[in-house]
C-alpha cells in the first residue's frame, strides 16, 4: 500500500442474504488525512461499509486493506441500548480503555470540544436525544483515533451544535468519513465522496464536495443521455434503409444485412445511464374521520431551565388544522414535553378521549423492533380501519419504498432511514386526529425531505412539531410557537 493510502477495498462483494446484495465488487481507496462523505439512498449500506471497515462484517469476496497502525473509532447514530443505563465515567471509561484517572482527563478535554456540560455520574439515558449525539461523538474522541468515523452526527443536534462540529471538523487534523444527508454541513468540509450506488451495489468516487458531486453527477447523465440518443438516431436510420434494401432484392439483400449488422453494434454501444435515488411519492396523511370537538389545550409544561426542573404557564389551543411548533436548545426537554403530551401523562395537556395520536419519535422506539414490517403496517391499518384492504396498505408501503423484500424483514434488521420510512407509512394507514413528531428529519434521505414537508403543510389535523432543520420547518405552515426557553 502506498505510503499516504490507509484504507484500500478491491473487489469487496457483501450479500445480508442470497437476495439482498449490498456491495457487489467494490474498489475505492482513502489518503490519510482526506475528509470524505458517503452518501447514497436509504438502505444503500452506508453503516455496512463503516462494519466492514472496523471488521464488525467480513465480506463474502474481495479484500480489504487497512492500515495496520490505524486507529479507528466509530461515532453510531445512536447509543447503544445496553448503554444508556451507564453513568457518564463509565461511558467513556468502556470506550476509552484507560486508567480512570487519563480517562477523566481526556474526558474533560473531548466534553470541551462537543461543548457539552457532563457530570461525571449522570445516567446516560437522562440526557436529551442532541446531548447524547454529543457524547457519541465524544466516545469517539477520546480514543484519539486516525480514523474518525461519523454516522449521521447532526442528527438531533440543534444549530447551534451542527455550528460547533462542522467548525471542529474543518480543524481537525485527521482522516474523517462521515454519513450524512446534510448538503450544508457536508459542503463546510469535505474534499471527496464515496457514493453508494443502490441499484448497481458499487460505490463510485468522486472528488470535491457534495455541490461538486451533485453537479458532476448531472453532467455524466446529461452526456449518457446525449450519447444515447446519438446512438438511436443511428439505430433508426440503418431500420430505415435495411427495410429498404430488404424489399429490393438481390445483392441489396446483402446491403440490408450490414445495416442490421451495424444496427447490433449500435445497440451493443448504448450505455447504461446512471439512475438517480428514487424519492417516495407524494402522500397525504388522513385526518381522523371522527375527529372530536372538543379543544386541545396546554396551559402548562416543564422545561429544563439552567439544569433545573421548571414548570410554566402556556395558553396554547390546539384544533383541527392549527400547527404547533416547539423550540428550545438540546437539553431543554422538548422530548421529554412531547412524549408526555403523546403518552396523555403531561400534567398541563388536556386531550379527549376519543383523539387518535399519531407519534413520531426520533429514535423510533414506538415501533416493534421485533416485528415484520408487514405486521407493523397491518397493525396500524387495523386501528384505524378494519375495512381497509390489504391492497391499500401495499400500495402506501409502496410509495415509500417498502418493497417486498422490505415488507418481509424485521424492522430491527432495517437502516434507520427506513426506519423512518416505516414509521411514516404508519401514520398514513393510522389517520391520526393529532400528529406529534419529534425530529422527523432524522436519517431520512434528503431528496424525501421536501415530500415529507409537503404532505405535513397540507395536514389537516392538529400537529405539534419538534425539529432543528430551518429550511425544512419553512416548508410547512406553523400557526403557533412554543419556545421553552421564555
Amino acid at each position: 500500500m502506498a505510503n499516504d493510502t490507509i484504507i484500500r477495498f478491491e473487489k469487496v462483494s457483501f450479500n445480508f442474504s442470497h437476495e439482498k446484495a449490498i456491495l457487489n465488487e467494490v474498489s475505492f481507496t482513502v489518503r490519510r488525512g482526506m475528509k470524505i462523505a458517503v452518501m447514497g439512498q436509504n438502505g444503500a449500506g452506508k453503516s455496512t461499509l463503516f462494519k466492514l471497515l472496523t471488521k464488525t462484517l467480513q465480506p463474502d469476496y474481495g479484500e480489504i486493506f487497512v492500515d495496520r497502525q490505524l486507529t479507528v473509532a466509530t461515532a453510531f447514530q445512536v447509543i447503544a441500548k445496553e448503554d444508556m443505563s451507564l453513568t457518564v465515567l463509565e461511558y467513556f471509561k468502556k470506550y476509552a480503555k484507560l486508567e480512570e484517572h487519563e480517562t477523566k482527563r481526556r474526558m474533560a478535554s473531548v466534553l470541551d470540544a462537543v461543548n457539552l456540560r457532563a457530570p461525571e455520574d449522570k445516567i446516560i439515558k437522562d440526557f436529551s436525544g442532541g446531548q447524547q449525539a454529543r457524547l457519541l461523538l465524544a466516545a469517539a474522541l477520546i480514543q484519539n483515533p486516525d480514523l474518525l468515523l461519523l454516522d449521521e452526527p447532526t442528527n438531533n443536534l440543534d444549530p447551534a451544535g451542527i455550528g460547533h462540529l462542522t467548525a471542529f471538523l474543518m480543524m481537525y487534523p485527521k482522516s474523517v468519513l462521515v454519513i450524512s444527508h446534510d448538503a450544508l454541513f457536508l459542503n463546510a468540509f469535505t474534499e471527496g465522496v464515496l457514493y453508494l450506488d443502490s441499484f448497481t451495489q458499487k460505490v463510485e468516487q468522486y472528488a470535491g464536495n457534495y455541490d461538486d458531486v451533485v453537479e458532476q453527477i448531472e453532467d455524466r447523465i446529461e452526456k449518457e443521455n446525449r450519447a444515447n440518443a446519438q446512438k438511436a438516431r443511428g439505430i433508426q436510420e440503418n431500420k430505415d434503409k435495411a427495410e429498404f434494401f430488404a424489399h429490393k432484392g438481390g445483392k441489396m439483400r446483402n446491403v440490408a444485412k450490414k445495416m442490421r449488422e451495424k444496427i447490433e453494434v449500435l445497440e451493443s454501444e448504448k450505455v447504461d445511464v446512471r439512475k438517480e435515488d428514487k424519492t417516495i411519492r407524494p402522500f397525504e396523511i388522513p385526518v381522523q374521520s371522527n375527529f372530536p370537538n372538543d379543544l386541545m389545550k396546554i396551559t402548562s409544561f416543564t422545561a429544563m431551565i439552567n439544569h433545573e426542573e421548571v414548570t410554566r404557564k402556556a395558553d396554547v389551543i390546539l384544533m383541527k388544522k392549527r400547527h404547533l411548533q416547539i423550540v428550545g436548545p438540546n437539553g431543554i426537554g422538548k422530548s421529554t414535553l412531547i412524549e408526555s403530551m403523546a403518552k396523555g401523562t403531561q400534567p398541563g395537556l388536556i386531550l379527549p378521549k376519543t383523539l387518535r395520536v399519531g407519534y413520531y419519535r426520533q429514535d423510533f422506539s414506538t415501533l416493534d423492533f421485533e416485528q415484520l414490517v408487514h405486521e407493523s403496517l397491518t397493525e396500524a391499518m387495523i386501528e384505524s380501519d378494519k375495512n381497509m384492504s390489504q391492497e391499500r396498505m401495499r400500495s402506501v408501503a409502496s410509495g415509500f419504498l417498502l418493497t417486498s423484500e422490505v415488507m418481509k424483514s424485521k424492522i430491527g434488521s432495517l437502516s434507520e432511514g427506513q426506519k423512518g420510512l416505516v414509521a411514516f407509512a404508519r401514520l398514513v394507514l393510522l389517520k391520526p386526529g393529532l400528529l406529534i413528531l419529534d425530529e422527523p428529519t432524522n436519517h431520512i434521505n434528503f431528496r424525501h425531505l421536501p415530500v415529507i414537508a409537503k404532505a405535513l403543510d397540507s395536514y389537516e389535523g392538529a400537529m405539534i412539531l419538534v425539529s432543528h432543520i430551518p429550511e425544512f420547518v419553512e416548508q410547512i405552515h406553523i400557526d403557533d410557537i412554543l419556545d421553552l426557553e421564555r
